[in-house]
């Protein structure tokens, strides 16, 4: 081979192997800037029971707690807790026992039937019935005490005392926007899960504080208003707030 043949074939050689480095060069991609994908909750927060303000509203001397005998026909009774948590209180009633039907020949007792927890009433679908229904089975199979008459035309603005109160703090509806006039009285269960734990759960700790024993360390002004001989009827009331939590308030008249 020629000298200028060598050449131009070494030339040619080196071209090749130039363009191949740059080709490689071009196709390398940046990597790319990949995301971790979405949060995720946990689950949301689900209440155990109703908020207990036994200590402050049933204080002896104070508000409503005092206020609520039903021998002194004044007014609010206390809010309800008692306690109890919610897969308790929807348990409500199973294996429950109430008093017997010949038991109440002899007429209404003077004390309710130790351990009376009747089993609740079939769901008639409207709450307020069944709220009433429920303190009426407490008193007649527990203590042989009449049917207090259901206050329709007091549920609409017993409801609205609920969903005041929701707000304004317990028992504030009995003073700013009160339901009828004259002797009257007003149980309260606040923030409970559901309108049922209000019917099964709450009405159920409210009557298991019995009666008035002298303690002051002890609640007994939801017990003394639902057995009462004063008032003649009763309306319940329903709010459930943004949050889910069941305001129940029941006003005695």
């Amino acid at each position: 081979m020629g000298t200028r043949a060598w050449l131009v074939a070494l030339l040619a050689l080196t071209l090749s192997c130039e363009g191949a480095e740059i080709g490689e060069s071009a196709r390398t991609e940046p990597p790319r800037n990949l995301g971790t994908g979405g949060t995720t909750g946990s689950g949301g927060n689900t209440s155990t029971g109703g908020t207990s303000d036994a200590g402050t509203d049933a204080d002896a001397g104070t508000d409503a707690g005092t206020d609520a005998d039903a021998g002194t026909g004044a007014d609010a009774g206390t809010d309800a807790d008692a306690g109890t948590d919610a897969g308790t209180d929807a348990d409500a009633g199973t294996g429950g026992t109430g008093g017997a039907p010949g038991s109440c020949a002899g007429g209404p007792l003077s004390a309710p039937l130790p351990g009376c927890n009747p089993t609740p009433l079939p769901s008639t679908g409207d709450i307020h019935a069944d709220c009433v229904a429920r303190i009426n089975q407490f008193r007649w199979e527990c203590q042989c005490l009449p049917p207090l008459m259901r206050w329709i035309d007091g549920e609409s603005c017993t409801d609205s005392n609920a969903e005041y109160d929701s707000t304004n703090g317990v028992h504030a509806s009995f003073y700013d926007m009160p339901c009828g006039s004259g002797a009257r009285a007003q149980n309260e269960c606040p923030g409970w899960p559901s309108n049922d734990h209000v019917i099964t759960g709450c009405l159920r700790d409210m009557w298991d504080e019995g009666p008035e024993d002298g303690n002051p360390n002890t609640v007994n002004g939801h017990y003394e208003t639902m057995a009462t001989s004063t008032y003649t009827r009763v309306a319940c009331g329903f709010y459930t707030t943004p949050a889910g939590d069941v305001w129940g308030v029941q006003n005695f008249d």
